[in-house]
């Protein structure tokens, strides 16, 4: 493990780690603690009582945060004709389609998010073992496969945030950043937990939100009280 620096070391000794806060009051406490030169990530993670290797108890979505991410999403389209032309309009920073597809093959992967109009997808399909690890493969679900590309884009670049339970539970999002006011960022915190709840799986039993903390990049992480959250 990594040696905590002298701030860092700083900060957790006046932390209780085992108290738990409001969102409000941890977002407070988090803004104080980011301190770096840089503009600081506002992280939440989750610890969800599931288990995603059974297909009815995968916890996977989408949520539009209220005030975005703060982060620059860029964004790549499979799409040709019209349909190329609104995706470009919207702001799409790659449009193509068996040629943005050998891009991909050839390692440019500098992209954050893959849209696809379903008659694409022919193309998109072969791309799974490169784009699929990266959880970068459009789905329907998730409203990265539609003919309505101009909106799907809009919304990327607004700040959309797709999620997704690891193994062990584990749901890891930015919900903002440092500059934000306390009021953003608590707004995008609620706005998220209440997608995750919503989320909540058929196959899930016994407790669902176990665990919730919130840090920022370089900063410790404080935990959230489980039931205020569970009301968002």
């Amino acid at each position: 493990m990594a040696k905590k620096g002298k701030r860092l070391k700083a900060v957790y000794e006046g932390l209780d780690r085992d108290a738990t806060y409001t969102v409000d009051e941890a977002v407070k406490m988090i803004k104080g603690f980011a301190k770096a030169k840089f503009d600081e990530t506002i992280e939440l993670s989750l610890n969800l009582g599931v288990d995603p290797r059974h297909a009815d108890q995968n916890v996977r979505g989408v949520v539009a945060l209220p005030h975005g991410t703060g982060k620059s999403m860029r964004v790549a389209v499979f799409a040709k004709g019209d349909k190329a032309d609104a995706a470009k309009k919207a702001g799409a920073d790659l449009v193509g389609g068996d040629d943005l597809a050998e891009k991909i093959q050839g390692g440019e992967m500098n992209f954050d998010r893959v849209i696809a109009t379903p008659d694409m997808m022919g193309v998109v399909g072969k791309l799974g073992k490169v784009l699929g690890p990266r959880g970068l493969m459009p789905n329907p679900k998730l409203g990265t496969v539609t003919p309505d590309v101009e909106t799907a884009v809009k919304n990327a670049k607004a700040g959309e945030v797709q999620f997704r339970a690891e193994k062990a539970g584990i749901v890891h999002a930015g919900v903002g950043k440092a500059s934000f006011t306390e009021q953003q960022i608590s707004e995008n915190v609620k706005a998220f937990l209440s997608a995750i709840v919503k989320a909540k799986p058929s196959g899930a039993k016994g407790t669902y939100l176990k665990k919730i903390s919130l840090s920022s990049t370089m900063g410790p992480g404080v935990k959230l009280t489980v039931s205020e959250a569970a009301a968002s």
